[in-house]
């Protein structure tokens, strides 16, 4: 069983601006930002951040640097990532296995790809480029799924881990995706949970889903605004009772409640969390008493 990295990290929640000073009052709590909305010379918002920086840890969660795509021109964008970081200092840094760029045109999504050696080869270039210029390891995100693609020469856990292996990243495992990807495809969740390899896992996300009007169950959309679902729950306790304990993020982007309500979603992922981390311990305290 492997060891947590960040062990004093445990069930955190997405930040949101209309949070703030609910953030700043929360105890013993590390938030979550898309860094693409901190890219600002100054102003109330970095102020804010700093203030919430002094007494909590932060993880900047990338959506804009399009690893995926062919020969796209990033070094603005990792500038701007590293004055952030350079700034906040943050535990966790993460982006997607995905693509949002072609020549000069951004289409606002995390889009798929064939995973085939050519893409391959160019993630590891991308992730190399990124991991160098900001002196930090990424967390690669398995992304979701809606269609079947054609040209796959890798099943998505050997891309992950053949990338994380040439480029020293690790991977961060979005367990609604899993969930979401499973249903929309007709392949199994729980497969897909038990072969991720636990030594490169640094993080898990945890989100709420919904379907599609039309299509209902028939498509599952991964959202973010809802709660976590009960089946996604228990995904991830079967990952945490196999891996140990990770920071877990409990995601919302849409239809954001009030922040009395996120905490208490909150709370469930912290007794999961919690859990993970007794069967660790007692796992361990059983090994040394076999030496």
């Amino acid at each position: 069983m492997t060891s947590n990295p960040t062990p004093d990290l445990s069930a955190g929640l997405s930040l949101k601006a209309q949070h703030y000073d609910d953030a700043l009052a929360a105890p013993g709590v590390w938030f979550e930002i898309h860094p693409e909305n901190y890219f600002v010379a100054g102003g109330q918002r970095l102020n804010t951040l700093d203030r919430i920086r002094a007494d909590h840890e932060l993880s900047l969660h990338g959506v804009g640097l399009s690893l995926a795509a062919d020969a796209v021109d990033v070094d603005v964008h990792l500038t701007q990532l590293k004055t952030l970081v350079d700034r906040f200092q943050p535990r966790l840094m993460s982006e997607h296995l995905a693509w949002s760029m072609r020549g000069q045109v951004y289409q606002p999504d995390l889009l798929p790809f064939p995973r085939t050696l050519a893409a391959l080869t160019r993630m590891v270039q991308a992730v190399d480029h990124a991991q160098t210029r900001l002196q930090r390891q990424i967390l690669i995100e398995n992304p979701s799924h809606y269609l079947r693609l054609k040209g796959h020469a890798y099943s998505e856990i050997e891309f992950l881990e053949t990338l994380a292996r040439r480029t020293g990243c690790g991977l961060l495992i979005d367990v609604n995706n899993v969930f979401v990807s499973a249903a929309n495809l007709g392949s199994s969740a729980e497969a897909y949970i038990d072969a991720i390899p636990a030594d490169l896992v640094g993080e898990i996300h945890v989100a709420g889903h919904s379907e599609d009007p039309k299509l209902g169950h028939d498509l599952l959309i991964d959202s973010h605004d809802a709660a976590v679902s009960p089946a996604v729950w228990r995904l991830t306790e079967r990952l945490l009772r196999r891996i140990g304990p990770r920071p877990l993020l409990i995601e919302r982007d849409g239809k954001v409640p009030d922040f009395a309500e996120l905490w208490r979603e909150r709370e469930t992922g912290e007794a999961i969390w919690r859990a993970g981390a007794e069967r660790e311990a007692s796992s361990r305290e059983v090994l040394h008493a076999s030496r």
